[in-house]
């Protein structure tokens, strides 16, 4: 049978006042270390669980901004592609005007240019892709702005080609080489064309203000969310720094204290 050390009750007492003293020591290192004040669901589960779900959602959410951020660089290729075509468009329509006063040779030259301007924008309008999406090819893109994806927006482009499925521009360098009333139909075909690009640059530019104000929002939200969990967790570091220089005078006033019950005991040595 193993031997056991019989304490005085001021002694027990002592000691269990210590080990209170260590114990609060010990969490309030804890606290000190890491900045928080729940560590763990053992710490305050409320606080802990409601931190993390604050924090999922503040990571899902950052997670759709960068979606978000992807379709307004799309959004603006499109913005780019269609402000060179509205340039080209309008160097077909100088062509346009000065074939009015031009001689025969002079508007076969011209009508050359015009052609050529129309391949160009053609060519434009495949290079405005982003990601694989091209507005200006009548793409589309859902952009997903909570975290379960119930509230979105689908971005949908046009055809900007030049013919009659796209602008509507179905005038060639023939039509201009010809003159006489080709040039006024070819003048006002350019004209419904730039009026259509103007129509769908503000339809991108609306859905453009769309996603820049839930890309904020989502930033605005995220910081609220990961506030909230700190708020519920983070530690006052000026109040735990008092703590520890109080349970450290404790402490040493505990083993004070244990050394003066001791010597009651040793007393009784005296007494040989």
């Amino acid at each position: 049978m193993a031997a056991t050390v019989a304490l005085t009750a001021s002694m027990r007492s002592n000691v269990v006042s210590l080990q209170l003293t260590e114990t609060l020591i010990n969490r309030t290192q804890d606290r000190l270390s890491t900045g928080k004040k729940v560590n763990s669901a053992l710490d305050n589960p409320t606080n802990f669980f409601v931190a993390a779900r604050h924090t999922q959602r503040a990571n899902d959410l950052l997670g759709r901004k960068d979606t978000m951020g992807e379709a307004i660089q799309t959004i603006k290729a499109a913005d780019a592609g269609i402000t060179g075509i509205k340039t080209l468009l309008e160097s077909a329509k100088g062509l346009v005007e000065s074939a009015r006063s031009a001689t025969t040779a002079d508007r076969s030259a011209l009508g050359t240019q015009f052609s050529q301007i129309l391949l160009k924008i053609n060519d434009l309008i495949e290079d405005a892709d982003y990601k694989g999406t091209n507005y200006l090819e009548n793409g589309s893109l859902t952009v997903l702005f909570n975290e379960d994806g119930s509230n979105a927006l689908t971005i949908t482009g046009f055809t900007a080609n030049v013919g009659a499925s796209g602008l509507g521009v179905a005038a060639s360098g023939a039509d201009i080489s010809a003159g006489g009333t080709s040039l006024d139909a070819a003048a006002s075909q350019i004209t419904v064309a730039l009026t259509t690009l103007t129509t769908q640059a503000s339809i991108l530019a609306s859905n453009l203000s769309i996603v820049s104000a839930r890309q904020d929002f989502t930033t605005d939200l995220s910081n609220v969310l990961k506030e909230g969990a700190d708020k519920l967790t983070l530690a006052d570091m000026n109040e735990e720094s008092a703590n520890m220089l109080a349970l450290q005078t404790r402490q040493n006033l505990g083993v004070t204290s244990l050394s003066l019950a001791s010597q009651a005991a040793q007393s009784v040595l005296r007494l040989f």
